[in-house]
């Protein structure tokens, strides 16, 4: 996921510097969504977490 969103921000940047505005815009929109995403998820795993087996 992050990979995804860190070739959008690449796109972005690229697209920035040739004058893109629009294709940057979208690009950098989509890349700070995937990051979020993958931060919220993230933040479930660790909370989470893996449990010991019940003992018995």
């Amino acid at each position: 996921m992050l990979h995804y969103a860190l070739v959008f921000l690449v796109v972005g940047l690229i697209a920035a510097a040739l004058g893109l505005s629009g294709v940057a815009g979208i690009a950098t929109q989509i890349s700070w969504i995937l990051f979020v995403i993958a931060l919220v998820l993230f933040v479930i795993h660790l909370v989470s977490g893996r449990r010991s087996p019940p003992v018995g």
